[in-house]
This record gives structure tokens, sequence and C-alpha cells, in this order.
């Protein structure tokens, strides 16, 4: 089988959630027998210049990754205007490759228009669109938060406009037939959460269109938690002078990720800052860099920080960084103030088995059971999430409980396999609808 997967970014170039799971998941994939493919990232000048003429370049030195130049791309239609040099090199691309299964991992950047090119070009192909969040519903970054910072709960084109009030409501018409094309070309989509499935069904989607399949992590080790001072392992050294093991105090908390207005960041030291206020021991490590920030969001991360004495930010991380960092802090918080859909952290804090605690909506909530492998806070609450964090400080036995019931999140090798699986469905069914035309012809 021969596979072509598209995604908006490489994750080389720009480390989201969504980039390093297409890869995972194609690298994974092609270790199984008979499957080869390509890795086709799009690249704008926020992650290398352009050559000119070239509108593929090498990527990460892998033989079967490539970048596809991908500046020319209007963010409120979701539509690639590069007619020049993007369709001769997808053309290109599906000549060479003659792909079985082509499977979409973003429409950002590379264009609504994409899914037709590949139905005319390459026909037999079974085409795959994951939704990895709202940006085909929701034309403010595809956050559905409105500028004021309020929960948005539908899409429509009155509530969209006062989002986006320079535009007229024909924009956000033709913005939504434009989608909705695209989103009809795949042969089937794909969630990986049951909230963004049902907030697409909602829309108009037809339910039977969506598949729910959950991102994978890699099955690395697991950090080791903290141990009480002295304390090796299972020996004795760390227990006290009745026989009973030292107590250990809970209170580190890390955030991991990109410190952006949408994650939480200056929530969780607001709610830090409330804590040291009120005399509660505890610290917060931010882990996570601010590339394409605002100078006006940063000079407020930089107020908060300052205001926080028990916190203290830390440098972005590579991916093999994680399991030093997990092993030093005891919580995961993911004070996201959007809905979020499967956030990568989640399962990473889960692999490692550190509870996690969330905000109470969306994706979040769906990952994270509340009480069970980890604790909700409310939406963009500061004081709220902080009293949360003191009690997962102070209250006895909270936090071995809570570790007790983590599940493992799927592997990436898990979901290679559903993935696989989905693919033969649609390769099966393309060959008996070519037969049953045959038949009728």
């Amino acid at each position: 089988m021969r596979l072509l997967y598209l995604c908006h970014a490489h994750p080389s170039l720009q480390t989201g959630g969504t980039e390093i799971f297409a890869r995972d998941l194609f690298r994974r994939l092609c270790r199984e027998p008979g499957m080869r493919g390509l890795f086709l990232a799009g690249a704008t000048g926020a992650q290398r210049p352009p050559v000119p003429g070239c509108a593929l370049q090498a990527a990460d030195g892998a033989a079967d990754e490539m970048l596809l130049w991908t500046g020319g791309f209007d963010s409120f239609f979701l539509s690639q205007i590069d007619l020049h040099g993007v369709p001769p090199a997808l053309e290109q691309v599906l000549a060479e490759l003659q792909p079985d299964v082509v499977h979409f991992h973003h429409l950002l950047t590379l264009g609504c228009e994409l899914p037709a090119m590949v139905r005319r070009l390459a026909p037999r192909a079974a085409i795959v669109l994951t939704l990895h969040d709202y940006y085909p519903l929701c034309a403010h970054d595809g956050q559905m938060v409105t500028p004021a910072g309020a929960l948005c709960h539908a899409a429509s084109l009155d509530a969209c406009r006062k989002c986006l009030p320079e535009r007229s409501l024909t924009d956000f018409r033709l913005r939504r037939l434009h989608v909705e094309a695209a989103l009809g070309v795949a042969d089937m989509l794909v969630a990986p959460s049951v909230f963004l499935r049902d907030r697409f069904v909602a829309a108009g989607v037809p339910a039977g269109r969506i598949r729910v399949l959950p991102n994978g992590v890699p099955a690395v080790p697991a950090a080791p938690h903290r141990q009480p001072p002295g304390r090796s392992g299972w020996g004795r050294s760390g227990w006290g002078p009745l026989g009973w093991p030292q107590a250990i105090r809970r209170d580190r908390f890390g955030f991991f990720g990109h410190l952006n207005r949408f994650k939480g960041a200056t929530v969780a030291l607001e709610a830090s800052a409330s804590l040291s206020g009120a005399g509660v021991a505890h610290s917060l490590a931010l882990h996570g860099g601010d590339d394409h920030q605002t100078e006006a969001f940063r000079e407020q991360l930089r107020a908060r920080l300052a205001a926080a004495p028990d916190a203290r930010r830390c440098n972005a991380y590579a991916r093999a960084d994680l399991p030093r960092l997990m092993a030093g802090v005891d919580w995961v918080l993911v004070p996201s103030v959007w809905w979020e859909n499967a956030p990568l952290v989640i399962q990473e804090a889960f692999r490692h088995r550190r509870p996690v605690i969330c905000s109470d909506v969306g994706g979040m909530a769906e990952m994270v059971r509340d009480g069970i492998d980890g604790l909700h806070a409310p939406l963009g609450d500061p004081a709220g999430l902080a009293e949360v964090m003191r009690r997962a400080a102070s209250e006895p036995g909270l936090w071995r409980r809570l570790v007790r019931g983590i599940t493992p999140p799927p592997s990436i090798a898990q979901s290679a396999s559903q993935h696989l699986a989905l693919y033969h469905e649609l390769l099966a069914a393309g060959s008996r609808l070519t037969a049953d035309m045959r038949t009728a012809a």
C-alpha cells in the first residue's frame, strides 16, 4: 500500500500536537510489510525562506519526507491561491507515488482545493481527512472563542460576523460552501475525540461520515515518580521510625506546551500567585516557547510571572527532554481557555503516569476523568484553579489514588492498526463500487 500524508506543517519546524502525531503515525505505518509512502508538509515563511521556482524541498533529512511551499494561503477562506506552485508540485507527487491512500491531517496552509485536486488526479485513491480542530467551522483562529474570550457553542453567519465584523455575510457563506465542498470529497473524516465529532455533526456533517479514532503516543517507559528523601526504589531507607513510609508532598505542578493566549499559561500563573499569597507551598514550572506571539502577550506573561514567586519560566523543550522534565513534576496542568480536542500533552502525562488538572470543557474533560485520573478546574478561573491545585497538594492519598486510576493512552502502534483497518475498508469499498459500475455498464 502506498500512502501520501499531507500535514499543514512539519514537526521539525513547528512542534504542534497535530504535526507530531501525523508524522508518528506515518512512520509507524511505514514499518508495516509492503507499506511505503511520503509525508508532505506545508511550509511558509514563518518556518523557512522560500526557494524561487522550487515548491518542493527536502525535510529533516528523511528520504520519505518533503516540504511543500504553501506561502500563498488565504487563512479566512482556507484557500490556497498559489496556483502556479502548489498544483504542479502536487501533480508531480501524485504521478510519481501513485498513492492508494491520501490522508490529509489538516487543511490549514494546504487549502480546501487540494482534496478535489487529489480526487481528479488520483481517482482510485481513498481520501481521508482528520479533523484535528475547529478551523473548518471557525474563521477566528479555529478556536471557537470570541474576541472577548467567551466560548462559542455553535458557528452561525451572524455569530461569526460579530467576531470578524470587517467580513461580509457573503464572505462567511462562501467560506462555508468552500469548506463543505472540501469535506465532501473525503471518503471518510476522522475525529480524535467524541466531543469534536459531535461539534461537526451539530454543524451539519452526517455522523456516519466521521470515524472516531483516538490519537496515539509512543510507548516509552514512564518517568519515575519523585521519592521521599533517602528512599531508593522499594528499599526501607525512606521509611519513618515507626516503619511507615515517609510522606512526600505532591505539590509540584508542570505546564507543557506552547505559551499562547489560548493554552492558559497566564491563568496558571495567576493561580500560583494566589497560592503563594495564601502561604500554600508549591512550585509551578512552565515548559514551552512563545514563538509567533505578540509583544503584548509576552509582556502580560512577564508581568504574571513576576507576580508569582513560586513559578518559573523554563525554555522550549525537545521531545527527548520530556521524560526528564516529567520526572520533576507530580501534576500536569492543562488550563486551556478554549475547547481543545485531544491534547497530546494529556496523553503524554498519562503515559508518564502523572494525573492531569485540566479545564472542565471540551476534549480535555472527555480525556481526563474527574476524580479518577485527574481533576477538573473551572475554565478561565484562576481562583478556581488555585483551589483545585491547593486540594491536589494537600489532600492525603489523592495523588496516589488518581495515579492508580490512570489508564495508559493508546500507543502509536494501536493507532496505526486502527488507521490501517480504515484504509483497507475504504479501498475494499472503492473496489466494490468500481466492480458494480463495470457490471452496470
